[in-house]
């Protein structure tokens, strides 16, 4: 899928789009007839949501005080009803489009679960069949964790839309069986392009810095929400691009409903990808708004060096990447040393310097000292104003 949301002055695609990982597979050959309207929402209300939920526990072999526990923290998240406004899948309708789950399917694993690419043929009143490509996320059934995730998911990604987030269509909850479907982000995540093995071509700047100003604009909306939204696990593999390379947010199952005032007295022992936690979360489980901004700022390091947050392979002063890379960030006759040398310097300097600085601030160690997402997405704002303004001189 990857509907393309441009920004008022766009830059132009510089490839065309990555083949998916099923290569020799043709968009229609994944493609199942549904008798549902893709218009079908479900009606399913809040209390029989709740209900359907509970009662799935015992799948998992939780017991009642674990299912009360559930719903009390949907409850407490402010009454959510997004299970309203999602369509209900059916598990033969999923099964249909991913060909049975099969393996050649699979676009990605994470902890727990796997993603799967499939398709639906829809009749829709006035426009006849319509296409839709979708990925499925499974849940693995044995995992706790992996359920109050599929359930945050739901409850918080299913009240949201914005441009820079991926789009969750519907889940199904059905047999002891769960699964999320989202629009089908056709280019892969930042990670792959920045790491993966598979990537031949490096991105551009232009293209870095379009993702990157995506990616603030996407967690400015959910910061500056009457009851701002925590991700807690941001990072560059859970950023997705979209066929011409705009930004999706993704991956909501850590994610938290913080105060007004953006702190948080939760403690946990999940505690995040290490190399991107920031270090008040780390040491105290305490969360707050701008701990998405420190990790923010780590996802920034890569786009500018070309490295892994994290990398064994390093020395071990450097496994932790912005342990080391700072001083080289804020001296301007460093950074060139620390850049990412496939750029081949094909970057305007000056505008990298700024981005080296705007990550430094958001990697304060102290929280309240770091910038707000909305001043990081403004001060993005104004260099690529500044840029456009050059480029007309």
């Amino acid at each position: 899928m990857g509907i393309c949301w441009g920004s008022p002055v766009d830059e132009p695609n510089p490839y065309p789009p990555r083949p998916t990982t099923i290569s020799h597979l043709s968009q229609d050959a994944s493609i199942a007839i549904s008798n549902s309207s893709w218009q079908t929402v479900a009606s399913t209300n809040f209390t029989t949501w709740i209900s359907q939920v509970s009662s799935s526990l015992t799948n998992l072999g939780a017991n009642n005080q674990s299912s009360r526990e559930i719903t009390d923290e949907v409850l407490s998240h402010g009454g959510i009803t997004a299970g309203e406004h999602l369509r209900v899948f059916t598990y033969a309708q999923l099964k249909a489009a991913t060909r049975n789950f099969r393996s050649d399917m699979i676009v990605g694993r994470g902890g727990y679960g796997k993603v799967y690419k499939g398709g639906l043929k829809e009749k829709v009143p006035s426009e006849g069949i319509k296409k839709l490509v979708i990925a499925v996320k499974t849940l693995d059934t044995r995992s706790r964790q992996g359920f109050k995730e599929w359930l945050a998911e739901v409850n918080i990604l299913g009240s949201l839309s914005h441009p820079n987030l991926v789009k969750l269509l519907g889940y199904c909850l059905e047999g002891g069986k769960f699964f999320l479907v989202y629009e089908f982000v056709q280019n892969g995540s930042l990670n792959y392009h920045l790491f993966g093995k598979g990537s031949l071509r490096p991105l551009p700047w232009t293209v870095r810095f379009k993702i990157a100003k995506g990616m603030a604009r996407g967690l400015a909306y959910m910061h500056t929400l009457d009851a701002p939204i925590i991700h807690r696990d941001f990072k560059s593999s859970n950023v997705l691009l979209d066929k011409c390379y705009d930004a999706k947010i993704s991956d909501f199952g850590l994610a938290f409903l913080g105060s007004a005032a953006g702190t948080s007295n939760l403690k946990t022992s999940v505690l995040g990808t290490y190399g991107y936690a920031p270090p008040e979360f780390i040491a105290s489980g305490h969360l707050y708004v701008k701990s998405d901004v420190y990790s923010f700022g780590v996802v920034l390091v890569e786009m500018l060096t070309g490295l892994r947050a994290t990398d064994k392979r390093r020395p071990k002063a450097q496994i932790v990447l912005v342990n080391w890379v700072k001083p080289y960030l804020s001296n301007k006759r460093k950074l060139k040393k620390v850049m990412d040398s496939r750029l081949e310097g094909k970057y305007p300097y000056s505008e990298a310097s700024e981005i080296a600085q705007l990550a430094i601030k958001c990697l304060h160690n102290e929280a309240h000292l770091r910038p707000s997402m909305k001043e990081v997405a403004e001060t993005m704002e104004r260099i690529e104003a500044s840029r456009h303004k050059r480029n007309r001189a």
